[in-house]
């Protein structure tokens, strides 16, 4: 039968799009690249070429699929619809339509019509639609409870494609990457059926099944090939972790938070589903946390988002300051600070029932808040904590930037400026005053000292880089004036923090900042007098410039360089306004002075009037 094949392949009349019949009953099917060293045998009797067997790469399209249509934002219900689109290209196209617009008549793929790898894709499509779908209905339940039952109805649609599409590729018509893609496939979707349904161990099983595939054709294939298997392997492994916690692995949770940090920032999704495993896992801790104390003050916590948020708010502190690099730390902050905004409308919304009551409460008589608003101002604290802190990370990011800047300067990127750090230090000094407003704290004077301390430490800094700013426009006696404030304010600061030491340890360090400004107070005063001396050089009397045009200095000599440049200065123009004479005013004085003579004999007397006259004058009758 190999001769027979060999020599059908080799003949020069071959026809490699045809197939052809051999005498012992079995046939052959070739590609246009068919090759004689390998194939396989099917059960029905048929030699198949291992170029002509069907292939499709179920990751890579499901991946490119889900980035160019609509999941890099999270937009699931545009991804169904670009799957039901190309269902019914696919359709179509197959000549394989369920019926017509009157009656359905169901198709089933089968191993005969394998032939054609679009088949195999008609059933990926459908996964992929009931997937999307499924997970449309997830994002819609959080505020829809019952639609969590159609959710897992699609997820079990979903499922039940994956099965088809992996019992399909069993054939040997399939290659065998084909075979393993679609055996991973089927396990993911079990798996994450199996976590809707919180089914831990079932769950935990597929999706190791899934990660171990695709770690397999990761190893097997070059670098360039495996980005895809190692993304999905990154993508399973927060859920195996959860898996494993929810079944009693307790060392699940530190993992799931180096994951957290790993992450970076780059991958939206992964990013988004390792808080949202971190979140559920906060939350069935919250149940025994009852209250929490501030400023020796106990203050009970009934709100379970805002139990949520202070169990996390240690391990966000700690992944802070384990971050690698400024973007990782920056959103790191930014998702603590929006937790903490979350937790704080959870409260604003309970206070205002709360202010009504305390009206008529002996509470409010004594001036000692509620434990609601006390729970408010400690949250608030915490949120104006995070954001001088994440404006300080900012501020020495972009202190290493300047001096780097001053050693050598980069190209193609904005240059840093003082201006920007000052900006920042606004912004500081501006949470430091709501701090002090906070209620409930008006009356500690040890907070008060504290925060008046950070607001000089902070005050210095921003004098410092305000004066850096008029250095750099040669503005020598004001950036001097701002040395010695800054001077001043750090002097404050090392007499008064005696019994505040602890708290200031994380600021910025004063006596630093002192040894830099002695430094920059002689450099600044050296470089005044090279400038003052650099224009009394310059600046002659023949050189000076008083601003008038040419027309209006002919009789004095001036170096003037603008003369023979495009915007030379000849004439005003337009010229300025002159006074000229107006036309005169006439007054007639001498009219009144004048007596005219009588004129009573000239005029005629009025006729009489009446009823007579009246009647005289209807008829025409005139006197």
């Amino acid at each position: 039968r190999r001769c027979s094949w060999y020599a059908v392949c080799c003949s020069p009349g071959f026809d490699s799009h045809k197939s052809s019949e051999i005498s012992s009953g079995g046939r052959i099917s070739f590609s246009p690249i068919s090759s004689p060293s390998c194939g396989s045998l099917g059960a029905d009797n048929t030699l198949y070429c291992q170029s002509a067997l069907t292939r499709i790469p179920v990751l890579q399209i499901v991946k490119e699929s889900q980035q160019q249509h609509g999941l890099r934002h999270g937009d699931f219900q545009r991804y169904r619809g670009y799957c039901s689109r190309r269902l019914r290209r696919l359709r179509k196209t197959l000549n394989f339509k369920m019926g017509n617009r009157h009656k359905f008549t169901g198709k089933k793929v089968t191993e005969e019509i394998l032939s054609d790898n679009r088949y195999l894709l008609l059933i990926l499509m459908d996964a992929e639609r009931a997937w999307s779908y499924a997970m449309q209905l997830k994002q819609e339940a959080n505020t829809e409870p019952r639609k969590r039952f159609h959710l897992l109805s699609r997820l079990r649609k979903a499922v039940k494609h994956a099965e088809e599409l992996e019992r399909l590729c069993e054939s040997n018509r399939v290659d065998a990457k084909t075979k393993l893609e679609a055996q991973a496939y089927m396990a993911y979707l079990t798996g994450m059926l199996r976590f809707e349904h919180q089914e831990w161990k079932a769950a935990m099983e597929a999706f190791n099944k899934c990660k171990t595939i695709y770690e397999k054709l990761a190893n097997a294939f070059t670098e360039e090939q495996a980005v895809l298997y190692n993304q999905r392997v990154e993508e399973i492994s927060p859920n195996i972790r959860y898996c494993a916690y929810n079944i009693g692995d307790q060392s699940a949770m530190n993992e799931l938070m180096q994951m957290r940090l790993r992450s970076g920032g780059t991958e939206g999704l992964l990013a988004e589903k390792l808080e949202a495993l971190i979140t559920q896992t906060r939350a069935k801790q919250a149940a025994t946390m009852s209250e929490v104390e501030w400023r020796g003050r106990t203050v009970p916590v009934k709100i379970d988002k805002v139990r949520i948020f202070l169990l996390g708010l240690a391990d966000n502190e700690a992944a802070i300051v384990q971050a690698e690099n400024e973007e990782t730390k920056e959103r790191l902050f930014e998702s603590l600070l929006s937790e903490c905004r979350d937790a704080i409308q959870a409260v604003r919304e309970d206070l205002k029932p709360d202010q009504k009551q305390r009206e008529h409460s002996l509470e409010s008589d004594s001036g000692k808040v509620s434990n609601i608003q006390y729970l408010h101002s400690y949250l608030t604290y915490i949120k104006l904590s995070t954001a001088i802190k994440r404006n300080e990370s900012m501020a020495k990011s972009l202190q290493k930037a300047l001096l780097q800047q001053q050693r050598s300067e980069e190209d193609g990127k904005r240059a840093a400026r003082p201006q920007d750090l000052i900006r920042l230090y606004d912004i500081i000094l501006q949470n430091l005053v709501e701090l002090t407003q906070l209620p409930g704290l008006e009356e500690d004077k040890n907070f008060q000292k504290e925060i008046g301390l950070k607001t000089l430490v902070y005050k210095a800094y921003r004098c410092f880089f305000i004066a850096q700013s008029y250095v750099l426009v040669k503005k020598w006696s004001e950036a001097l004036v701002l040395y010695e404030r800054v001077l001043k304010y750090a002097g404050e600061v090392q007499s008064e923090a005696g019994a505040f030491t602890n708290s200031l340890k994380e600021l910025p360090d004063v006596q630093d900042l002192i040894t830099q400004v002695n430094a920059e107070k002689y450099s600044l005063q050296a470089a005044a007098i090279l400038d003052a001396n650099d224009n009394h050089e310059t600046e002659s009397p023949s050189q000076v410039k008083d601003g008038k045009p040419l027309s209006e200095r002919f009789e004095t000599f001036c170096l003037d360089p603008s003369l023979v440049s495009k915007q030379v200065s000849l004439v005003h123009f337009p010229p300025g306004f002159q006074p000229i004479p107006c036309k005169p005013l006439f007054f007639d004085l001498a009219l009144n002075h004048v007596a005219f003579p009588p004129l009573e004999d000239k005029v005629e007397q009025k006729a009489k009037s009446g009823l007579t006259g009246y009647i005289k004058g209807i008829f025409g009758f005139k006197s």
